[in-house]
């Protein structure tokens, strides 16, 4: 039992002055002559008996009563080890498209917002974050409109992340309790990274569970080129059911152009098939109807005029390869030997490739140098008696790549870099039987940019990226067959295909995008960005023939946006929220250690309620002296 307060109990040690007066109170008693007093003896005798029991009583009684008083007035109460201790509450609110799945007929978010709106202390402070959004040391009247008209995120922190954050709005005052409350519906991928929260606060988990886990989402689409002016456009569905066909439909904008029906497999996949034509622009809209998720209900794509790729190689080689690979339908190719070059035509190029050149002369070194940094992109291929010197002092500019020496010694290219950018989406799964080339002679070479190419040893045989590709060996037939290799294909078409960067079908919100948009800017002009009423300047970078936008934080909706310059639009561009969402795969609580996890909404505020509660005992002392003042005035009428 607790006292509110205490030092008043002290007057329980004056209860023992009645007590000592008791015990050492003196009666005088006067002799009274009495002829014969034989038989009142007896009767004197049972009443001083009974006077000392009624004596005794009225102490017991009268202290009682004055202690019942003393401990009334010192409010005694009885509570949980942290019902005084201050309170902070920070809220994590998952606003994440999964939170769109529904439980009788309201989204799971809706329902998360009402039981919070509903059961939060109205005269409290709290904190709230979701996935974008914080509000600190706030009240609920303060954020409950705002909390209403919430609307769902493409975004979702982990358990690390939320715990992070939480901590930030904490206060550092140890004496308080901490109280962080998730509200989730606690998809496996937010168990990502770092899973162990802070002891020191409390974590209290409440899951919202929909009443159905199966949702049918638009994952991707595929443009293949097709023949006789036709294009086919592969659509990927996902969560399907095989009993039940999907209807799905294709617009150009507001216009409906075609409509089919998604078959499942057993895995709840489908693929759907609709014809295009390929020489004319598309914005697309794919549309399916869902009773699950919204958001992935519909993709948005865009088939602009495709910019080919300016290439100019300047070659002392007899060999075609170069021609073989950059051809018509994709590139505009020239070629000229070293001694026929006009440097004129490099400032309209994308790429230049440098191949089989025994040294490169300043004049050419200079002029590259400017074409280098001004956003286009050099492919350098050495001739086997290079000039090391010259080579060297051209590559010096970026202080990237040194040529040492060179080996005789025959070998072969036997690794890939799956992850540099020139593979990362060419192979389905990582080769390993591959018919690697074999190399005569190479240059060692001393390096800071990544390798994407290697030979047996590990020494490199293609570096770069970020517009500078090297190779280290001389790619003539009598040195290595590596042109006759088909991993040359990929190779050259992506380091071409770098320098200009075409707008893809369509674009993931929240990745880093780059386009290359073929614009000539003034001095104060700018590129702009819009959706209906939704406009954004991205970060640009302007060169002589085009404009580089790249896309980071905007857009923050999906669709079909407009790239504007004075008021003419340039390019499309389509934007679609991220499909991590769409699989409802919900993580195992269990499995977690130090939380309280809690059925409801409602359940967790009572017992956040019940916490607090503090047991009041005045009053029961109050009535128990009430009490012991009628036993007294019992006594004194009663007993004699």
């Amino acid at each position: 039992m607790q006292f509110k307060h205490p030092e008043i109990l002290w007057a329980l040690f004056l209860l023992i002055i009645p007590i000592l007066i008791h015990l050492f109170q003196l009666r005088r008693f006067t002799k009274t002559p009495f002829t014969n007093v034989a038989m009142l003896q007896k009767v004197v005798s049972e009443s001083r008996k009974s006077n000392t029991l009624k004596k005794w009583l009225l102490l017991m009684t009268r202290t009682l009563l004055l202690a019942a008083i003393i401990i009334a007035f010192a409010q005694p109460f009885t509570s949980s080890s942290t019902a005084l201790q201050q309170k902070e509450t920070v809220v994590y609110l998952d606003d994440s498209f999964s939170m769109q799945a529904k439980t009788n007929g309201i989204s799971l978010l809706e329902k998360a917002i009402q039981d919070v709106v509903k059961n939060m202390d109205e005269e409290g402070t709290f904190s709230l974050f979701t996935n974008e959004r914080t509000f600190a040391n706030v009240k609920l009247s303060d954020v409950q409109n705002t909390l209403l008209s919430l609307p769902c995120s493409y975004k979702q922190l982990n358990l690390d992340e939320i715990g992070l954050k939480a901590n930030s709005l904490f206060s550092s005052n140890d004496g308080t309790v901490k109280n962080l409350i998730i509200i989730s519906d606690f998809q496996e991928r937010i168990s990502e990274g770092n899973i162990e929260l802070d002891t020191t606060i409390r974590s209290h988990f409440v899951p919202m569970e929909p009443k159905e886990i199966t949702n049918v989402s638009i994952d991707s689409v595929f443009v293949d080129e097709g023949l006789n002016d036709q294009n086919a456009l592969s659509v990927f569905l996902t969560g399907g059911n095989t009993d039940d066909p999907l209807p799905i439909s294709l617009f150009n904008g507001n216009e409906l152009i075609a409509k089919t029906a998604a078959k499942f497999n057993p895995d709840g996949m489908a693929r759907v098939e609709f014809t295009i034509p390929s020489n004319q622009a598309l914005n697309g809209r794919l549309s399916i109807m869902d009773n699950a998720l919204g958001y992935d209900n519909r993709f948005y794509f865009n088939i602009n005029d495709t910019k080919k790729v300016k290439v100019l190689a300047i070659s002392e080689s007899d060999s075609d390869y170069l021609d073989r690979l950059f051809r018509d339908d994709e590139f505009e190719f020239q070629k000229y030997r070293l001694a026929q070059l006009d440097y004129s035509v490099l400032d309209d190029q994308n790429v230049v490739v440098l191949d089989n050149l025994p040294s490169i002369p300043n004049s050419l070194q200079n002029i590259l140098r400017t074409f280098k940094n001004e956003g286009g992109s050099l492919i350098v291929v050495p001739a086997i008696n290079t000039d090391l010197v010259s080579y060297n002092t051209f590559l010096s500019a970026w202080s990237a790549v040194r040529f040492t020496e060179k080996v005789t010694t025959e070998t072969r290219l036997t690794q890939i870099t799956f992850d540099h950018p020139l593979y990362r989406d060419v192979f389905e799964q990582r080769v390993t039987n591959f018919q690697y080339p074999f190399i005569k002679e190479y240059f060692n070479a001393q390096t800071s940019l990544p390798i994407a190419l290697s030979m047996d040893g590990g020494n490199p045989f293609l570096i770069g990226d970020n517009g500078l590709y090297v190779f280290t060996v001389p790619l003539e037939l009598e040195n290595s067959n590596f042109i006759n290799s088909p991993l040359i294909v990929p190779t050259f078409f992506n380091m071409a295909q770098s320098s200009l960067q075409q707008s893809k079908p369509y674009q993931t919100i929240g990745e880093p995008t780059v386009v290359d948009v073929p614009a000539e800017l003034g001095n104060d002009e700018i590129l702009k960005v819009f959706k209906e009423e939704y406009e954004f300047i991205p970060l640009q970078q302007t060169y002589p023939n085009r404009v580089r936008l790249t896309f980071d934080q905007n857009p923050t909706e999906n669709g079909i946006y407009e790239i504007v310059q004075n008021q003419k639009t340039v390019l499309n561009i389509s934007f679609n929220y991220p499909r991590t969402e769409s699989r409802l795969k919900y993580l195992d609580l269990g499995t977690l250690e130090n939380v309280n996890t809690m059925d409801s909404i409602p359940g967790l505020f009572e017992y956040l309620k019940a916490e607090n509660d503090i047991a009041a005992y005045w009053k029961w002392f109050v009535i128990l002296a009430l009490l012991l003042a009628l036993v007294e005035v019992l006594i004194q009428k009663f007993v004699s």
